[in-house]
């Protein structure tokens, strides 16, 4: 059971990390990035750019909730869930500003291929709350 555990959280980071990968540089690059995207067909049209990091910490701020009893013999750890009540800070560092949370529910939910769920919400301490809906 540890092995799909680890699996399972190889999975997730590895699925984490081209997001990490695409916030992990400082503010003029991520001001680079979405130049990519400015159009400026559409006048005067309000953007808000949010940059934080998530922190998804297994055995810390995860926690297994629910499994079948075909999660054991399943090569995709399937009907494996978790619950998660991440951290969102300023910088990179476990150790810095805490300014909100990620809270919500992830799991694998196929029998044939590693596929996960997720659906979370991200709360700021500045009252601001996005919810994410995902398959991957």
């Amino acid at each position: 059971m540890m092995e799909k555990l680890a699996a399972i959280g190889i999975v997730v980071v590895l699925m984490l990390f081209p997001m990490a990968m695409a916030i992990a540089e400082g503010p003029k690059e991520v001001e680079k990035w979405f130049h990519k995207f400015d159009d400026t067909s559409v006048a005067h049209q309000k953007v808000t750019k949010l940059h934080f990091y998530f922190h998804d910490l297994m055995g810390v701020t995860t926690a297994v909730v629910a499994q079948s009893n075909t999660t054991a013999a399943s090569p995709t750890a399937f009907g494996l869930f978790y619950a998660m009540d991440n951290p969102l800070t300023v910088g990179p560092s476990q150790a810095s500003k805490v300014i909100g949370r990620a809270q919500g529910l992830y799991g694998s939910t196929s029998r044939e291929k590693v596929s996960l769920t997720l659906a979370m919400t991200w709360s700021s301490l500045m009252g601001l709350t996005m919810v994410a809906v995902s398959l991957f």
